[in-house]
Formats: structure tokens, C-alpha cells, sequence
């Protein structure tokens, strides 16, 4: 039972890890842009497309792999900004229209590149796994490892570059009050473009560095940007450290509910405790009410 437990808890880990990246990606575009994109997803799903092409069929080394999956997503994110956000800035409905049309686009695009219901193959880069010494039976494959470890040092590099970086208080600056950062000469179009092409590079590198353990296909990131958007809820929109820490709890959660018991409970609970989460602390853990 013991080892089962810990078994478990390194898979929750591995899952609030790269889920702690996408729904950090999404507060700060709501929070510099206030935009809803519901296809940031689909940038993850993009990051893993890229890391199968380079280093499943081009035989790039992996680490290379996931950083061209970084600059290209970031690139992508980027261009979605200048084209599609900024002119719809000011009007939500506007800006979360146009993230459906570029969900709907890139799941087209990826179907056309490598076909539907045609998953691809990713082998890990770190193959095998390593044993924990005293649990007989529990270990921690590889590849997880590297999911922990990349997740983990970007995470901690974003946080820097947001609390100890003129860049980031400049976008904190943007996404706290755009009107007095204006003043200040901060130009929201400039930060704005960051944020986006930040948050973007973050899912494009999550998707790389999951590529080797999921079925990498066009509709991947439908249940990634779902579980992200309940993380932002619960953690409080536009609380970077919220997302995190609701990352963990509701990784943890999902994660030993699906093991002992079953799946779509899980996804119940998720939502129950969402619910509950609003009930309580409508602003989320995290989050702080809006001056009027």
C-alpha cells in the first residue's frame, strides 16, 4: 500500500508539473491582455508536434528538440497576438471569438501535417527507469524525470524574471493597471506581445517535454486546457503562485482519486471542489478582488 501511495504521488507530481506551466502561460495572458484563449491548448499540442517531427523522425537530440518546440510555439504565440488579439483588445467576447477560430485552425493545421486518429510515437529520451531505494516495485521512469526537472526550472526562471527583472515588473505593471502603466511609458503593445509570446513558449516546451509519455494527435489539448482553466479558477485569475499551488493540490487530487477509485469520479470531484473553492473565496486561494 505504501509503495502504491508513493507510486502514485510521483505520478501526481509529474502531472502538476506540466500543468503548472500551461495555466501559468494563461495568467499572464489574461493578465496582461485579458484575453481568454482557449487555444492555448492547441499550443501545446503544437510544441508536441514539433518535438515528433524534429527528434522522432529528424533525428534531432531531444534537449535541441524542445527548445526549437519553445521558439517556434513562441513565435506562433506571438503572431497570434499582433493578428488576432491586439486588434480585438478592450473587447473580450471579441478576443475569446478569435481564440476559437485559432483553436479550430491548428487542430486543421495538425490534422493536415499528420492525419487524424493517427497517434504519433515519441520515444522517450531518457529510456528505463530508476528504482527507489527501500520501496520494492516503485521507481521513476526517466523521461518523468526530465518532465519534473524542466517544469520545475522554468517555473522558478518565470517567477525571477517576473519579481526581480524590470521586463516583469513591467508586465506586472501592465496586467495589475494597464491605464497607469501608460502613464509610466510602458507600452502595453510591447508587453503585451511578451506575455504572449512567454506564455506560448511555456505550453509550446510542456508539449515537447510530454510528447514521449501521451498519444500526441490534433485533439490533445482539449483536456489539458480544461484542467488548466479549473487550476486559474481555483488558484485565483491572475496569480501566478495560485496557479501553482492549485497545480499541485488538483494534480494530487485527480491523480490518487483515478488511481483508487475511477476516473470520471476524479473529473467530478475536480469540479465539485472548484465549486466549493468559488463558494468559499470567490477571488480563488490566491486571488484578490478587483478595485472598482
Amino acid at each position: 500500500m505504501v509503495e502504491l501511495v508513493l507510486q502514485t504521488s510521483i505520478n501526481a507530481l509529474v502531472a502538476a508539473s506540466f500543468i503548472a506551466l500551461i495555466a501559468v502561460g494563461l495568467v499572464l495572458i489574461f493578465g496582461v491582455m485579458r484575453i481568454v484563449n482557449f487555444a492555448h491548448g492547441e499550443l501545446f499540442m503544437a510544441g508536441a508536434y514539433v518535438v515528433w517531427y524534429l527528434y522522432a523522425q529528424q533525428s534531432w537530440p531531444f534537449p535541441l528538440a524542445v527548445i526549437a518546440a519553445g521558439v517556434a510555439v513562441c513565435a506562433l504565440g506571438m503572431a497570434m497576438e499582433r493578428l488576432l488579439f491586439r486588434p480585438m483588445r478592450g473587447n473580450q467576447l471579441g478576443g475569446l471569438i478569435m481564440s476559437v477560430g485559432a483553436l479550430f485552425i491548428l487542430q486543421v493545421g495538425a490534422v493536415q501535417i499528420g492525419g487524424v486518429n493517427l497517434m504519433k510515437h515519441v520515444p522517450p529520451a531518457v529510456p528505463g527507469a530508476i528504482a527507489i531505494p527501500g520501496f520494492e516495485g516503485v521507481s521513476v521512469p526517466g523521461q518523468r524525470l526530465v518532465v519534473i526537472g524542466v517544469s520545475v526550472t522554468l517555473l522558478c526562471l518565470t517567477w525571477l524574471l517576473l519579481h526581480r527583472t524590470k521586463v516583469g515588473w513591467a508586465l506586472r505593471a501592465c496586467a495589475q493597471d494597464p491605464e497607469a502603466a501608460s502613464l509610466q511609458g510602458i507600452s502595453i503593445n510591447r508587453y503585451a506581445l511578451v506575455a504572449m509570446g512567454l506564455s506560448a513558449a511555456l505550453a509550446g516546451v510542456a508539449g515537447g517535454i510530454m510528447a514521449p509519455l501521451v498519444r500526441v494527435g490534433p485533439y490533445m489539448g482539449h483536456s489539458v486546457i480544461v484542467t488548466a482553466f479549473i487550476v486559474i479558477i481555483v488558484g485565483g485569475v491572475g496569480s501566478v503562485e495560485g496557479a501553482v499551488l492549485a497545480a499541485v493540490l488538483y494534480s494530487f487530487l485527480d491523480t490518487f482519486i483515478t488511481t483508487f477509485f475511477d476516473g470520471s469520479l476524479a473529473t467530478i470531484v475536480g469540479l465539485v471542489v472548484m465549486m466549493l473553492v468559488l463558494v468559499v473565496r470567490p477571488t480563488g486561494i490566491l486571488g484578490t478582488a478587483e478595485k472598482v
